[in-house]
């Protein structure tokens, strides 16, 4: 049993010497909109979107489970044309296991993006009951959200990015909504069995099925800047959704924050969750996945120490696996039954292991150098980030100056200064 303390014998103890800090800003290619609303609009007024919505008609519009910047926004303006187009929308969750997979969770992660019926005006229907759509060729079965599938139509807001697990034309956006999402615990089970690294073509194929028996109007297309900030939205017609979601998949992989260096010592993350990424924090960023998944970086990474947990992802700890060290804060904010459901969904079991817990962030933060191979703490290259969305404003250890003065996308932004911890051992931040 893991106590509220742990007290663990370390040669030498934890007191060891931390290179300075110094504050960095990052620079990236950051275009964004002038209005949501007017955008929304307009996009309605294309031909093969317009037309599709028909006055008297049900329109199920699904929302994910990731904190997309301005999603209720974007979902209130949604609704707004549709209801402008004489038919009946209502949300629902399209988040497969997420919200510990109930019903109850799932509006829960919902409302707390800010998408409630006060809000975006339509109610919200939640449920975990699916209707089987059809089969594939090798017997797979495919489901979809009962709710959504009695609809007259179904529309999808969803972010489009790079997946945290395969690579593919098409990765994380709509078609994996429509497949994964829509399917519920159920059907993202089903696909799921066969590994992601047969989505490629699984996931495609999938939709594909699903759009020839059910009335999927089209999506809305998010894709944000680096600065997690929208920089497009665009509805795309059924029609055309497996020809430009792959370009906006492209959009997105330009426009994604990166860290620009190619080894780091150590990887201090102040928050993970769900409304971060699918994996908790990226491995688009931190260039690690889970073990059996072919990926790499950069950056080389040699120790990733993560301090909490976001409120929004409701003690969702899916990912944690891949960090190295962790406090016992973010490990007593777990929901364990959250996590594995989300996990046991994905088959991907690793990223639920627990990672060695310290007490204190000055703990984690300590042993991680502590144990750094053939670098000692005084030379470790330490990046300091709130968590993998948001890289424009990032610390890093003394040893890594060079590299950032040397860099026309960073630049040194205050004076060095000692990593400084509270009487609880808690990091303090400016």
């Amino acid at each position: 049993m893991i106590e509220d303390r742990i007290v663990v014998n370390i040669a030498g103890g934890l007191d060891i010497p931390l290179p300075n800090m110094i504050p960095v800003n990052v620079l990236f290619n950051a275009p964004n909109l002038e209005s949501i609303d007017g955008t929304i609009a307009e996009q309605f007024k294309k031909p093969g979107i317009r037309e599709k919505v028909k006055p008297g008609q049900t329109i199920a519009v699904g929302c994910g489970s990731r904190g997309i910047a301005n999603i209720a926004e974007v979902a209130k303006a949604v609704v707004f044309e549709i209801k402008a187009l004489g038919a009946t929308p209502f949300i629902f969750p399209a988040m497969a296991s997420h919200g510990a997979a109930t019903a109850e969770g799932q509006q829960k992660v919902l409302e707390g993006y800010g998408i409630t019926e006060a809000y975006v005006g339509c109610p919200l229907r939640a449920t975990m009951e699916v209707e089987e759509v059809d089969t594939l060729a090798d017997g797979t079965r495919i489901f979809m959200d009962r709710f959504a599938a009695e609809a007259d139509g179904v529309v999808l807001i969803g972010r489009i990015k790079p997946h945290t697990n395969f690579r593919a034309p098409i990765e994380s956006g709509i078609v994996k909504m429509m497949t994964i999402g829509m399917g519920k615990i159920r059907g993202a089970t089903e696909l799921h069995f066969h590994g992601m690294d047969a989505f490629k073509e699984l996931l495609p194929e999938t939709a594909r099925v699903i759009m020839s028996k059910k009335p999927f109007l089209f999506g809305v297309g998010l894709v944000e800047n680096a600065k997690d900030e929208l920089a497009v939205i665009e509805a795309i017609p059924a029609e055309t959704l497996f020809d430009r979601e792959p370009q906006l998949l492209s959009r997105a992989r330009e426009l994604m924050p990166r860290l620009l260096f190619d080894v780091i010592d150590v990887l201090v993350i102040d928050e993970m969750g769900k409304n971060i990424s699918g994996a908790g924090f990226d491995p688009n960023v931190t260039g690690r996945n889970c073990r059996d998944t072919p990926w790499s970086g950069p950056p080389e990474i040699q120790k990733i120490v993560c301090l909490d947990l976001t409120d929004k992802t409701g003690g969702n700890a899916t990912g944690l696996g891949a960090a190295d060290v962790i406090t016992m804060k973010l490990y007593q904010r777990m929901d364990i039954a959250a996590t594995y459901a989300n996990v046991i969904t994905g088959a991907y079991l690793d990223g639920a292991a627990i990672p060695m817990i310290m007490n204190t962030e000055a703990e984690a933060i300590r042993l991680a150098v502590k144990t750094l191979r053939r670098v000692r703490p005084e030379d470790a290259r330490i990046v300091h980030i709130k968590n993998t969305l948001e890289l424009t404003e990032i610390a890093v250890s003394e040893p890594l100056r060079a590299q950032v003065e040397a860099h026309p996308q960073m630049q040194i932004n205050g004076n060095k200064a000692p990593f400084a911890f509270g009487p609880d051992g808690s990091l303090e931040r400016s």
